[in-house]
């Protein structure tokens, strides 16, 4: 499809938190955008009303045949090839919605489906941190572990939309719980691992009368999260340094499995470790060198997503974008 200088594109966002609808062009400039609360207790029919609405009242103004494409980013179980939805465990009641078929039997563009870590594999293949290669892999590294994968210049989904599940990966007989498995790439990866994993840590040191400065009395183990150990971590705290220092051992554990089967030119980290790369980097590289194949390893390049916050405004828009491709 020829595209021209008027060409619109739309990207719908379904969270179980938010929403958002963004209109934008080929050059990934942003006409229109709307947030809104998604509050799943309404059902999902209501929630798609808003949208319709939402988009309506976007796209008023510009002339009829301008929007050429749609994308939309969910989280899964879904069916990229069906357009169908199966129940998130973020959106409860979206059960077999053909999200795909309402959307295009509205507005009548090509329409089309991808779960929300494929979108932002996209987004940061397009125009982020993986612009230019062929070979990419994009992970999440924030609640949870999970992967977009663009091999040989192609989103791959796999056959039933579970390609790039990596956070089921085991890593250890035993750990933090991640993607139910104990042990796992998520359980030692992620936001909730690593609050795991800080939890039992903090714990046995308290035991043993051992000094924790960000966490010092039992009273307060509950309350820690990820985002506490690598504050506590960046200022040199011992016991949060241990901590986040298993997280990046085994990150770097589970980059050297996907470097070896996959032999990626570019892995694009999202979340905790953008934010707290100084850190993570010289000790990743280090089982790097240890664990992986070198001539892949010398050809693969490790880095922070570049898009930060704002992925949530690009990653739909180009999967409708990537339609065209």
């Amino acid at each position: 499809m020829t595209e021209t200088s008027g060409d619109l594109f739309l990207g719908i966002d379904i969270g179980g938190t938010k929403c958002a609808v963004v209109l934008g062009d080929s050059s990934f400039s942003i006409k229109r955008k709307v947030f809104f609360e998604t509050r799943v207790e309404r059902g999902y029919q209501i929630i798609l009303d808003e949208f319709i609405q939402h988009i309506d009242s976007i796209l008023n103004g510009f002339p009829a045949g301008s929007l050429k494409r749609i994308g939309i980013s969910c989280g899964g179980p879904l069916d990229s090839k069906t357009g169908m939805i199966y129940s998130p465990p973020n959106l409860p009641g979206w059960d077999q919605v053909p999200i795909v078929e309402i959307f295009r039997t509205r507005y009548g563009v090509p329409t089309a489906l991808q779960n929300d870590a494929n979108a932002c594999a996209l987004a940061e293949w397009m125009m982020g941190a993986g612009k230019g290669t062929r070979n990419m892999i994009f992970l999440t590294f924030g609640t949870g572990m999970g992967a977009g994968l663009i091999l040989d210049g192609n989103l791959y989904s796999g056959t039933n939309d579970l390609g790039g599940e990596v956070g089921h990966i085991r890593l250890a007989p035993d750990g933090p719980i991640g993607f139910g498995k104990a042990g796992s790439f998520e359980g030692f990866c992620s936001g909730g691992g690593i609050a795991q994993l800080a939890k039992s840590v903090v714990s046995e040191k308290l035991k043993n009368e051992q000094v924790v400065a960000f966490c010092p009395s039992p009273e307060m183990i509950p309350l820690i999260d990820a985002k506490m150990v690598a504050l506590a971590a960046q200022s040199g705290d011992p016991a949060a340094e241990e901590i986040m220092g298993i997280s990046a051992r085994y990150l770097g554990l589970g980059l050297s499995i996907l470097i070896d089967v996959l032999n990626p030119e570019r892995i694009v980290i999202g979340s905790i470790y953008a934010r707290n790369e100084l850190f993570f980097k010289p000790l990743v590289e280090k089982v790097l060198q240890k664990e992986a194949i070198p001539s892949a390893l010398e050809v693969c390049r490790i880095r922070p997503a570049e898009l930060g916050d704002s992925i949530g405004d690009y990653a739909a828009l180009c999967v409708a974008l990537y339609q065209g491709l």
